[in-house]
C-alpha cells in the first residue's frame, strides 16, 4: 500500500510543482511525507471504507490530500509576510481595480494603509497582510504563529472591526457598515 501511496504522491506532488519551481529533494521529500501520512490516515479510518468504489479510489483521495497540504505549507513556509510601501502601491492592480479608476480609488487605499499602521495592533497588522493582502491560508498562518485557527479567525474579526470604524471615522464608508 505504501509503494501506491507514494507512486500517487510523487505524481501529484510533480503536478503541483512544476507550477511553485518545486524540484530535487524538497519534492522528494514532500511526497515521502505525505505518502507516510496518508498510510497513517488510511490506517486511522479504515472502518469507514464502505466499499462504494475500489479501496485504491478511496485511499488516493488521502494522498492528494496530504500533498496538497504539505505543498501549500512548503510554499508558505518561505514567504514574506512583509508589505511595503511598494506593495501597497501595487494593491489596486492585485485586486482588480483599473487603471482609469487607479486614482480615484488611491486616496481609499491610503486611508485603509494609514488604518492597518495606526489601528491595528502588531499581531493583528501581521495577520491581516498574511491573510488578506498576501493571500496566506489559515492553516499555514496558525502554524507559524503557533496559534489555533479560531485565534486567528478572532484577530481578523477584530482587525477588520477596527478598519471598518475607521474608515466609517474616516468618511470612507456610510455608518451602517460598523456592524
Amino acid at each position: 500500500m505504501y509503494e501506491f501511496l507514494q507512486r500517487a504522491a510523487r505524481a501529484e506532488a510533480g503536478r503541483r510543482a512544476a507550477r511553485l519551481r518545486l524540484v530535487g529533494p524538497e519534492l522528494d521529500d514532500i511526497a515521502h511525507q505525505a505518502a507516510a501520512d496518508a498510510l497513517l490516515a488510511i490506517c486511522g479510518k479504515v472502518e469507514t471504507f464502505r466499499g462504494d468504489c475500489k479501496f485504491t479510489t478511496w485511499a488516493y483521495k488521502f494522498v492528494i490530500f496530504d500533498v496538497a497540504a504539505k505543498v501549500r505549507r512548503h510554499f508558505w513556509q518561505r514567504a514574506d509576510v512583509a508589505f511595503d510601501d511598494e506593495d501597497w502601491q501595487r494593491l489596486p492592480a492585485r485586486v482588480g481595480i483599473e487603471p482609469e479608476s487607479h486614482a480615484e480609488s488611491r486616496d481609499l487605499m491610503d486611508a485603509v494603509h494609514r488604518a492597518v499602521d495606526e489601528k491595528l495592533t502588531a499581531k493583528q497588522r501581521m495577520v491581516f497582510i498574511a491573510m488578506v493582502l498576501k493571500g496566506m491560508p489559515t492553516d499555514v498562518l496558525a502554524d507559524q504563529l503557533g496559534a489555533t485557527h479560531n485565534a486567528i479567525y478572532k484577530m481578523m474579526f477584530d482587525a477588520r472591526r477596527k478598519l471598518r470604524t475607521a474608515l466609517v471615522d474616516a468618511g470612507y464608508l456610510p455608518e451602517q457598515q460598523i456592524a
